[in-house]
């Protein structure tokens, strides 16, 4: 079974042609509408030991594709991420373990302490003489913290979009 232990000191890289950030909230209360983000760059400086290291990422709100122009267009507007004002989703590690990492997420200036549960998948070389690691990691967030909260009510009870937002990350470090 890979450890984070198996990661070389230094840094590693994002690779954004291999990775991918998205997330899942329900609808009306009975489906899931499914979205990602496009434009994205990450780091880790791992360290010796690996529970060292420092996981820092940038998300730029604009690049949210879920799929529907229109509904991609509200999710920009003030009623959600406010992109004109806050161009960008960041997060910052504080602690890096085995099987969680655990930081601080900012969306629209507020920052607050989110866990991913992680899995690491090992390390590989390339064809190319690359290294790289692979991590997927998931965690489900109250969107209402980050100042996320329109909504609608709908006949019969309920609301428009759920609380909670589960994020699913799917990352490929490259070494150096």
């Amino acid at each position: 079974m890979p450890s984070l232990n198996d990661l070389t000191a230094g840094t590693w890289t994002v690779d954004p042609a291999h990775s991918e950030l998205s997330f899942s909230v329900r609808h009306l209360m009975v489906a899931k509408v499914r979205g990602k983000f496009s434009e994205f760059t990450g780091s880790v400086e791992v360290g010796t030991p690996a529970t060292d290291s420092k996981v820092t990422a940038t998300v730029q709100l604009a690049s949210v594709d879920t799929g529907s122009a229109d509904r991609d267009t509200h999710l920009k507007s003030p009623d959600f991420f406010d992109t004109e004002k806050n161009p960008e989703m960041t997060f910052v590690s504080t602690s890096v373990t085995d099987g969680a990492l655990v930081g601080d997420l900012t969306i629209k200036g507020v920052t607050k302490p989110v866990t991913f549960d992680v899995e690491f998948n090992g390390v590989a070389a390339d064809p190319w003489g690359n290294t790289k690691a692979g991590f997927e990691a998931t965690t489900e967030i109250n969107r209402t913290d980050w100042d996320l909260t329109w909504n609608a009510a709908i006949e019969g009870g309920g609301v428009l979009v759920a609380e909670k937002v589960k994020i699913t990350l799917d990352i490929e470090l490259l070494k150096g």
